[in-house]
């Protein structure tokens, strides 16, 4: 019957039939759960995948807004590099990892750390100094964004692997895994019913062969009454015909 099909090696017993219907169930079960695993990978993937393009297209504005900021602090404080690079001692922004959880599958994400206060606070004194100050919040406003924007690429490079891992072991369970235990168990059906029926068959042969047995025995049986009793009757019959010796009379011979 699913002897051409794909299926597993088992011996058709009932105990192989249990086990494998159980199998069958603990793969629907899987199947099931995995989908909706990727379902909700896939509705978070999407989501960030739209903010993830929003973040570039602030990335793009707020570099440029940079951009121009340092040209301005350029035209009006000259090349500042060297002061800023002379009086910052401490880090103004630090980034902290966390993880996020999204069904199972762990999301590193990144926050950013910015310290109050700066260590150049008097560059641009003389001259330049609001555009010093605004170059120096669109640069940071440009590394909120950058961190914001890498922390989401890195949950959707990390959520692209995991959705696609996901989808070859639904793929798999649903069209592998399920169609081989369901030949199974229908091809240990069809050979316990098969084996089913030759046993109804040889029960049937053995109970015929014990009935001709039966009756040839009765026949036989009867038989050999019926002869025994037709030995019993000539032997009667003989009996009554013999003559008594002893209960006769010779006559008398005269020489």
């Amino acid at each position: 019957m699913s002897g051409s099909k794909q299926r597993e090696s088992v011996f058709p017993t009932r105990m192989a039939l249990t086990n494998t219907k159980q199998r069958l169930k603990g793969a629907q079960t899987g199947h099931s759960l995995l989908a909706k695993k990727r379902d909700a990978l896939t509705l978070r993937f999407r989501d960030i995948l739209k903010k993830v393009d929003e973040a570039k297209r602030k990335m793009g504005r707020v570099m440029q807004l940079a951009s121009f900021s340092l040209a301005e602090v350029t035209y009006a404080a000259g090349d500042i590099s060297y002061l800023v690079q002379e009086s910052v001692k401490t880090a103004t922004f630090k980034v902290k990892a966390r993880q996020e959880n999204v069904s199972g599958v762990t999301l590193p994400a990144f926050d950013v750390d910015r310290v109050p206060g700066s260590d150049f606070n008097l560059t641009g004194l003389g001259r330049g100094g609001q555009q010093v100050l605004k170059a120096k919040e669109v640069y940071a406003k440009a590394v909120e964004t950058l961190v914001e924007l890498a922390s989401l690429q890195t949950a959707f490079t990390t959520l692209d692997e995991v959705i696609r891992a996901t989808n070859r072991r639904v793929n798999a369970i649903e069209h592998v895994i399920i169609p081989r235990l369901e030949n199974t168990v229908a091809f240990i059906l069809s050979e316990l019913d098969e084996m089913d029926r030759e046993e109804f068959f040889r029960l049937k042969k053995v109970q015929g062969k014990k009935k001709r047995d039966a009756e040839a025995a009765d026949k036989v049986k009867a038989l050999l009454e019926a002869s025994s009793a037709d030995t019993v009757t000539s032997v009667d019959t003989e009996m009554e015909g013999t003559t008594d010796l002893l209960a006769t009379k010779d006559e008398d011979v005269i020489f």
